[in-house]
């Protein structure tokens, strides 16, 4: 039986996060391996270096692969050195995963 108010939770049910990564991020191919992290799970949205330092992302998708990613993010690839992740809601409608120019 359904009732107007059923909200089961499906992989079609969509979590967009805005990440700012601090840390050694920059230099060290970060956006790069984010982006094919991102691509890997089929999410959507962009990264990009930003002047202060930080790297920052807008991720799309389902939420346990928005999961996934925040908590690859806190280790990043191997030259990086990750000491901070701040997470937030975020809005945008992305039909891919793209690597931005520097903010």
């Amino acid at each position: 039986m359904s009732t107007a108010g059923d909200t089961s939770v499906g992989a079609s049910v969509t979590t967009t996060l805005r990440l700012l990564i601090s840390g050694r991020v920059q230099g060290v191919g970060f956006r790069y391996a984010f982006a094919d992290e991102a691509r890997s799970r089929k999410l959507r949205g962009w990264v990009r270096n930003r002047r202060d330092g930080r790297v920052e992302a807008i991720v799309a998708g389902p939420a346990t692969d928005v999961d996934a990613i925040v908590a690859w993010s806190r280790r990043g690839p191997a030259a990086a050195q990750v000491t901070g992740i701040e997470t937030a809601a975020a809005d945008g409608d992305f039909a891919s995963f793209q690597v931005a120019p520097t903010a």
